[in-house]
């Protein structure tokens, strides 16, 4: 048996590396030929499609999946979840997170990787169970980092206690790209020895090592990595699938997969992305290589999002320092691994703290959530001096963030009665109250111009009287 690939073209590729701006109508023509690949899964929702969709594409990101479905008729199709924190950016009461994973499952998809920004697994707990009782494929995260705190044992840990709550398969979740080839060896035959289910390995190209890690992490018995179709790859994307393909064919872990029909797809892709590089989607600067990522343990999306922040205080010139900030205050708050959202915390407070020249003079909102426990628990302990200067007296909390938010569905519901147009835009409303309302007041407004347009045609036809 052969490595399989899920492939990250229609999700995670664009997500990396044009801010999610693939539009559903790029991705159609190509679905069925992807479908004829022999993919283990095409990962084509979650993650920040769902926001991207609605806030700047005016798409409905469920009639999107549905339309992947009806084309993709023989591969699985996968998700991004961030458990108890869904597709939004805090925690969800337990009857949003089942409905929302209800209606995943129903609209199309069946595997579901779920992860917790902080390996909180009590996060994650409810949305694999969710996911198990619709039927899906329920795939437990390691959200990988490094740090005095996390350590191989820890993982297979963790990995351990997530396939007791009925993981399906562990994923290694190296966002940041910070898992090089001979550590990759090491964690995956720790877990294949530890866990009964498959293992599949996400990495980013941020560093440089993302093909290497994948071939030791394949000679030590991987069950299936992401690839990105190359036009998309690379960069602070996944390593190139091609590539990948062609080393493995004619040995043992041969993928089986037709690089004439890989070629040909990328070909589709080669031209979405000149037209990306043309539109100044597409930035060169994410496209390259930095080791330097290997020191500063930034993803690529936090690494734009500091550009950005300092570009509009028009301070770029602390790039560096703001830089060797980051790691402070990672290590302040707790050891936190970098994904959404504690790398958009993290981020954003070591830009106060160098813009204010003075450290946690400025805090945001979302730094207080993370020190009072909100997003659950940091993998180490916040001292009492940091926790302090961040939320005074106040005691934090420790238990399951989600225990203290009661059922929100119905009140929900009632809230948005006036938008309904579909059950989905319960759940559509819960996550981006704001957003979800242009929208849906977009699609009402363009309904109302298909109507009347419609009307016109046939008073031009049958003028009445």
């Amino acid at each position: 048996m052969g490595v399989k690939i899920t492939e990250t073209v229609l999700r995670d590729a664009h997500q990396s590396l044009i801010a999610t701006r693939m539009t559903t109508e790029e991705m159609l023509p190509i679905v069925e030929k992807l479908d004829q690949v022999g993919y283990h899964s095409l990962e084509c929702w979650g993650g920040a499609t769902f926001d991207a969709c609605l806030r700047f594409l005016n798409e409905d990101p469920w009639e999107r999946l549905r339309k992947i479905r009806e084309k993709a008729k023989n591969t699985k199709l996968q998700m991004l979840l961030r458990g108890q924190n869904l597709l939004g950016y805090k925690h969800y009461a337990d009857d949003v997170v089942d409905y929302f994973i209800q209606k995943a499952v129903a609209n199309g998809i069946d595997i579901i990787r779920i992860f917790d920004a902080l390996n909180d697994l009590r996060n994650v707990e409810r949305s694999i169970k969710a996911c198990k009782k619709e039927g899906g494929h329920a795939q437990g995260c390691i959200s990988y980092t490094i740090s005095p705190y996390h350590s191989l044992e820890k993982f297979v840990e963790d990995a351990k206690t997530l396939v007791e709550m009925g993981a399906d398969s562990i994923c290694i979740k190296d966002m940041a790209g910070l898992l090089v080839p001979y550590q990759a060896y090491e964690l995956v035959k720790a877990l294949k020895e530890s866990v009964k289910v498959p293992v599949q390995l996400h990495t980013h190209y941020t560093s440089g090592v993302g093909s290497m890690t994948y071939l030791k992490a394949i000679e030590a018995g991987v069950d299936v990595v992401d690839c990105a179709l190359s036009p998309l790859a690379m960069g602070t994307s996944q390593p190139p699938t091609e590539p990948l393909v062609a080393t493995l064919k004619g040995t043992a872990y041969d993928t089986g997969y037709e690089l004439g029909l890989l070629s040909e797809i990328a070909e589709y892709f080669s031209k979405l992305r000149e037209k990306y590089l043309s539109s100044g989607l597409l930035n060169t600067k994410v496209m390259g290589v930095d080791v330097n990522t290997l020191t500063y343990q930034v993803p690529g999306g936090m690494l734009s999002n500091l550009v950005s922040q300092l570009k509009q205080a028009g301070r770029e010139d602390l790039f560096m320092d703001v830089l060797k900030e980051v790691p402070r205050v990672r290590e302040d708050l707790g050891y936190p691994p970098l994904v959404t959202p504690t790398s958009q915390i993290v981020g954003t407070q070591a830009v106060m703290n160098v813009i204010a020249g003075e450290r946690y003079k400025m805090v945001p909102k979302e730094t207080k959530g993370l020190v009072r426990g909100e997003y659950g628990k940091t993998p180490a302990p916040i001292s009492d001096e940091i926790r302090k200067k961040i939320i005074g007296d106040e005691e934090p909390i420790t238990c399951r963030p989600a225990d203290l938010i009661p059922n929100e569905l119905d009140k929900i519901r009632e809230e948005m009665a006036e938008y309904m147009e579909q059950e989905e835009d319960v759940l559509t409303y819960a996550m981006y109250p704001q957003v979800a309302a242009k929208f849906f007041e977009y699609r009402k407004a363009q309904k109302y111009k298909i109507d009347s347009d419609m009307v016109n045609y046939e008073y031009k036809i049958h003028p009445l009287g």
